[in-house]
């Protein structure tokens, strides 16, 4: 089930981004990580339109928007490759139309299921916090 996020499942969303960034992000300095996973607590969360992915009353991932752009899309990685991501896409989709979103090019995982969700390759830029590249992708008509 796809509902809106409420403040009782910041647990579980971080629980479900830490697992989920740990198997796509592993080039990510831990200081850097660190510092995310106190923002998403404190700014994503309370700032983005969230909605979370719950199977049997448990949070196992969710999608943040910032307007027509994904801010964060992170499934446990126990849950990947069932659907649920391009369920929660779908789901953004119907409320946004085509979506924009930025994933690090050495996010392979990320990469792949962008594209298989009808992304293309927008352009390219430094991610200035990370020092990584950052690949800018949106769906036609985005």
């Amino acid at each position: 089930m796809i509902r809106p996020y409420q403040a009782g499942d910041t647990d579980a969303v971080i629980a479900a981004w830490q697992k989920a960034n740990a198997l796509a992000h592993p080039f990510l300095s831990q200081a850097f990580v660190e510092k995310v996973r106190q923002d998403l607590r404190g700014i994503y969360l309370p700032n983005a339109e969230t909605w979370v992915l719950e199977e049997a009353s448990a949070v196992t991932g969710f999608i943040a928007l910032l307007g027509n752009e994904i801010g964060g899309l992170f499934l446990d990685p126990s849950r990947h490759g069932r659907g649920y991501g391009k369920a929660l896409v779908d789901h953004a989709v119907a409320l946004k139309g085509p979506l924009k979103v930025e994933v690090f090019r050495d996010n392979a995982i990320g990469r792949r299921f962008y594209e298989r969700c009808g992304f293309e390759f927008a352009g390219d830029e430094v991610h200035e916090p990370s020092g990584q590249v950052s690949w800018k992708m949106a769906m036609p008509g985005a």
